[in-house]
């Protein structure tokens, strides 16, 4: 068992939350659905969680065969940790997750942590098709030290972490800021302005991506 605690139901549901329902395991899964992650890169993730019960978590996650560490080749070199293949497997539990707290009664917070994995997860449970349709267009978007590669073609959407070969527009932002672009009360243009989003390439390009997500501010 992961944990010392449990459940001790046998219903796979009760099983299943042995297992990941400790306090910041399923976001520590969330962190990891794009791609490894350096320790380091997971406390920026998670920036409230101590450096105690991650490093807890992680073993916990570890020894459920959810995650596993490995040493990347040269020359990188550095540990990182990622999911195991049973681990991807709750890639849609997370984001069905995400999709029904977005339709919560209760209003979020005032000031929510957004960690940028977490924009990008978003941006895939949210993507509308019917907005894409005829678009075929690469994105680099920028979060601060996390940059990823987003695909847009044949009405999907796909993303990984990392930088974009030669990318239509690139967009550089702050989680916070671009979570209050595409679903808060932020235009783009007004976080252009005051220096909260900055775009490279095609700006036409750029102001179609925000609106390829229900929510999203015109």
């Amino acid at each position: 068992m992961a944990t010392t605690r449990t459940y001790g139901d046998g219903c796979a549901i009760a099983r299943a939350l042995d297992v990941v329902g400790e306090r910041w395991s399923l976001l520590v899964v969330r962190e990891l659905l794009l791609g490894p992650k350096r320790y380091t890169d997971l406390r920026r993730g998670l920036r409230n969680a101590s450096p105690n019960v991650l490093s807890q978590r992680l073993s916990e996650l570890e020894r459920a065969g959810v995650i596993r560490r490995r040493t990347l080749p040269p020359p990188a070199g550095a540990r990182v940790y990622e999911l195991t293949d049973w681990g991807r497997e709750l890639e849609e539990t997370v984001t069905s997750l995400g999709r029904w707290a977005a339709r919560s009664p209760t209003p979020a917070s005032e000031a929510p942590v957004v960690s940028a994995d977490s924009i990008v997860l978003a941006l895939l449970a949210r993507f509308d098709p019917a907005a894409a349709h005829g678009l075929r267009a690469t994105y680099e978007l920028r979060l601060g030290e996390d940059h990823f590669q987003i695909e847009v073609a044949n009405d999907e959407i796909e993303a990984a972490r990392g930088d974009a070969q030669h990318p239509d527009a690139a967009i550089e932002s702050d989680p916070d800021t671009i979570n209050a672009v595409l679903w808060g009360d932020r235009s783009l243009a007004d976080a252009k302005r005051s220096d909260g989003v900055a775009i490279e390439g095609d700006k036409a390009a750029a102001e179609r991506f925000v609106r390829l997500f229900p929510s999203a501010a015109r």
